[in-house]
């Protein structure tokens, strides 16, 4: 079980932490010399391989990066949007979990609108205490930290530290206990 990655989103929906903590190795990665048989289309702000087939890259299949470039797919900020507003509930605030067969997608919604974002492994337990435990570890090193503005990204060196202990404690002992 693996946590992937953390993100922290300010109140206007900047990102303003990304920590990337389990970043599974690309299997093959392949370079082609001009002219290319493959046809790139964008859809759904994704580039995606429209025709020819070639050394396994098939019609379909998402193109991630160009020339070392990374393809981003929409921000976290869309998603909530797009959350609150498919939600059957009145007056829903957004995304609480989302869940697909190779992640988890979690977050925390603070009462001042930071939004603690985590994507895990879909049988990794303790996600919530988890997300209560980054708020503590956010509180306690970037807020009080007297070089920090609010709502600016978070460049904090005990923040990173007590937030990459979380992660590694919670990967291993899975939930945290009332005492953590």
């Amino acid at each position: 079980m693996a946590i992937f990655s953390v993100y922290v989103v300010n109140k206007a929906g900047g990102l303003i932490y990304q920590l990337d903590h389990y970043a599974p190795r690309a299997d093959t990665e392949k370079t082609f010399s001009f002219p290319l048989d493959l046809v790139l289309r964008p859809h759904d702000e994704r580039v995606v391989v429209a025709f020819g087939q070639r050394d396994g890259i098939r019609v379909g299949h998402a193109v991630l990066a160009i020339n070392g470039a990374e393809r981003s797919g929409p921000s976290p900020r869309r998603l909530f949007a797009i959350g609150s507003q498919l939600s059957p509930e009145v007056g829903s605030s957004g995304i609480e979990m989302l869940e697909t067969d190779t992640f988890k997608l979690h977050c925390f919604q603070t009462l001042t609108g930071i939004k603690f974002v985590v994507l895990a492994d879909p049988r990794q337990a303790g996600i919530d205490a988890l997300l209560r435990k980054i708020y503590e570890i956010y509180s306690d090193f970037a807020l009080k930290n007297p070089f920090y503005s609010l709502e600016m990204p978070i460049r904090c060196e005990l923040f990173d530290q007590n937030l990459k202990l979380a992660l590694e404690v919670a990967e291993k002992a899975g939930p945290f206990g009332p005492g953590s």
